[in-house]
């Protein structure tokens, strides 16, 4: 039982470096046509890595012939399979420059926006790929609007817009949170009206976002708390301001777990606005 156990991994790595020395010998060889042939037996057989470097030399030596289109395509899926979502996208979009009109065209432009979308970092983070994705599935839609891959598309749009939209909430949150904090209510100026501008400009933009009413929600506690910390000549119209803010809440969410809330701040706004 020894032996073979021993016998399994020294086979293995003989049958590795005769695999390694075999790809050496196609690397340097300047047989351009088994090259090819190379590189496509590697993608069939999920060697993305070494299918690359053969491609990368050949979608240049082979430009201006038959091969050339399929070279650049198959160096573009080849990145995507191999997880480099920024090469592949690079590389997608310079086949759709290449070939407009080409066999692979269609769902180059598809794989664009998929590449973008697969390197999208969480919300959180700077969301500029999120922007970019989205643009490359709504230019894929445009110019395929009934493409095979089209429902795909449209919920991938759904998903990188709800993440710009955590991505305000997130904003918002922070602001509220901060409160006073590196800004002072009774001088103008203040976490809480950045908070208020931020939530505001996310209803105006997603208006029918699932988040929609976390926004309302944090424009209303930030609007009576500026009003709470406002000097004496700005608290009564800050108070009618807020308590407005309370009565336009309760109305569009009158379900909402949050409406007892918004009750008690009418009541201390009232206080204010009925002297």
């Amino acid at each position: 039982m020894k032996i073979k156990s021993i016998l399994i991994p020294i086979s293995a790595a003989v049958f590795f470096s005769g695999c390694a020395h075999e790809f050496n010998q196609v690397y340097k060889s300047q047989d351009y046509a088994y090259k090819y042939e190379f590189a496509k037996e590697c993608f069939a057989n999920g060697k993305y890595a070494q299918a690359i470097s053969l491609l990368q030399e050949l979608v240049t030596i082979q430009k201006g012939t038959d091969n050339a289109e399929e070279s650049l395509y198959m160096l573009a899926m080849a990145q995507y399979c191999d997880r480099d979502y920024e090469g592949a996208a690079m590389t997608f979009k310079k086949y759709r420059q290449s070939y407009p009109k080409g066999i692979y065209a269609e769902t180059a432009s598809f794989y664009i926006g998929e590449s973008l979308y697969m390197s999208t970092p969480e919300p959180r983070l700077d969301q500029t790929q999120t922007v970019n994705a989205l643009s490359a599935f709504q230019e894929y839609l445009d110019i395929y609007p009934e493409a095979r891959l089209k429902d795909t598309a449209q919920k991938r749009l759904f998903e990188l817009q709800d993440k710009l939209i955590t991505k305000e909430l997130y904003s918002a949150r922070l602001y509220y949170n901060l409160g006073t904090y590196f800004g002072n209510c009774t001088s103008g100026g203040s976490n809480y009206e950045a908070c208020i501008i931020t939530a505001q400009n996310a209803i105006n933009d997603y208006p029918y976002n699932s988040k929609r009413e976390e926004f309302a929600l944090l424009i209303m506690k930030s609007k009576f708390e500026l009003a709470e910390q406002s000097v004496e000549e700005k608290k009564l119209d800050r108070y009618r301001d807020a308590e407005d803010e309370c009565y336009g809440f309760i109305n569009e969410y009158p379900e909402s777990e949050n409406k007892q809330l918004a009750e008690k701040y009418i009541k201390s706004c009232k206080k204010y606005t009925k002297e």
